[in-house]
């Protein structure tokens, strides 16, 4: 049986997300890819109790993670009931609903009764009595907020999740939810969008929404789908993301996106980082985000990203170049 390091929380960093009691590890484990039905099962165990031992106590994710919908949530629940029970009361567990799940009109989007249901079923493949966070996965434009938060708060109150979530909203619903939320008397812990040097869209409006209203932050997708590594700088390689038109496409990687890549690399060389540690260091460089999503797809990558803990800083010089970088059309 597994058992974890005894040094495993002098590995990582850890912020109070919002105004709540929750510390969080700014760097969490999302279970996007890599954790499905398709993927091998000892290599989940090796990345999540690598995470583990280097202080990531935050796994993050949903009812369609996959491939197969569901399968990301039940090979975790086989692992938490073979090896991570004990540490159940350490891990901060998340899952979400709001995308296409199961057939018909009520497995989708942000239905009272779709938001219970797909818990219910999350909680039943985890082998869990409760998450910590439970997330309405993007804004339903058909449904009334105030069903959508007010079925969150019903969640919390029945002890099925500790605290709530939002993710994928713009900056004045975002508001509306924090508020409807409090109302309710179930304050929005946090809000899951994605950012990344190349995706900016949270500075125009939704991080000032975030702090006014005393929620943390967490971001997906922080290297671009892999645009922010070292991966692209000669090219696009064969067997990428960018080959097998996944979220990332082959004609959005140009000649100018990775003529700024060759130019960050150069910046990231010279703060004896990767690029990548570089991209999810500047993400976290002011704690206006709480925490940085990574995933992994092997447990030496763990090693990689958690090293970014111990240099978080970037003095004026080097942010001004990086902005210049960004900001050359």
């Amino acid at each position: 049986m597994y058992v974890a390091k005894e040094n495993r929380y002098e590995q990582m960093q850890y912020l109070r997300c919002g105004k709540s009691g929750i510390m969080m590890p700014r760097v969490a484990l999302g279970l996007w890819h890599n954790f499905g039905s398709v993927d091998q099962y000892d290599n989940m165990k090796k990345i999540l109790f690598e995470a583990f031992d280097h202080g990531i106590t935050h796994f993050d994710l949903a009812n369609n993670y996959g491939p197969v919908y569901g399968s990301a949530e039940e090979n975790f629940g086989r692992i938490m009931e073979s090896d991570l029970r004990r540490y159940r009361d350490e891990l901060l567990i998340s899952t979400k609903a709001g995308y296409d799940m199961w057939p018909g009109p009520y497995g989708n989007f942000g239905s009272r009764k779709y938001l219970m249901s797909s818990l219910d079923q999350s909680l039943s493949r985890m082998k869990l009595d409760y998450v910590d966070i439970f997330y309405h996965h993007r804004p339903d434009p058909d449904t009334p907020l105030e069903e959508t938060m007010g079925a969150l708060s019903d969640i919390v109150r029945q002890g099925k999740a500790l605290y709530v979530g939002i993710s994928n909203y713009q900056d004045e619903d975002a508001r509306k939810a924090a508020r409807l939320l409090r109302a309710n008397g179930t304050p929005l812990l946090i809000h899951q969008p994605r950012y990344n040097m190349f995706d900016r869209w949270i500075e125009d409006g939704l991080q000032e929404v975030l702090e006014e209203e005393g929620v943390g932050s967490i971001v997906f997708s922080p290297l671009a789908q892999g645009v922010l590594t070292d991966k692209y700088l000669n090219g696009i390689p064969e067997g990428s993301r960018a080959t097998r038109n996944h979220f990332l496409k082959g004609e959005n990687i140009t000649p100018e996106l990775l003529e700024k890549v060759k130019k960050l690399n150069k910046i990231a060389d010279g703060r004896g980082q990767t690029l990548a540690q570089m991209a999810l260091a500047w993400v976290l460089r002011n704690n206006k985000v709480t925490t940085v999503l990574i995933g992994a797809s092997r447990a030496e990558q763990i090693l990689d990203n958690v090293k970014i803990v111990n240099h978080l800083q970037f003095d004026e010089g080097e942010l001004q170049m990086i902005e210049e970088i960004l900001q050359n059309k």
